[in-house]
């Protein structure tokens, strides 16, 4: 499920994930800030990015996987993949 933007309390995962329990959840607590946690522990440490740091970083990702031909990339807030 991609993140539309736009503030939401929900977390969400990748709809790439397996399902084996290691993901991560973002969730977009404001327009321009971006939390990320691990799914195994909702309770544990999160970690903020400015948005326009952590689309940068999923276009490096995405880019990367492109050139080695992977399926799956996954997709920056308000973007599809």
């Amino acid at each position: 499920m991609p993140i539309e933007q736009g503030a939401t309390r929900a977390w969400t995962r990748s709809s790439y994930s397996g399902g084996n329990g290691a993901c991560l959840e973002v969730r977009l607590p404001g327009r321009d800030v971006l939390s990320v946690r691990d799914s195994k522990d909702p309770g544990g440490p999160r970690l903020g990015f400015p948005a326009g740091s952590w689309s940068a970083f999923l276009d490096a990702v995405g880019t990367n996987a492109r050139d080695r031909g992977a399926a799956g990339v996954a997709s920056r807030p308000g973007r599809r993949p």
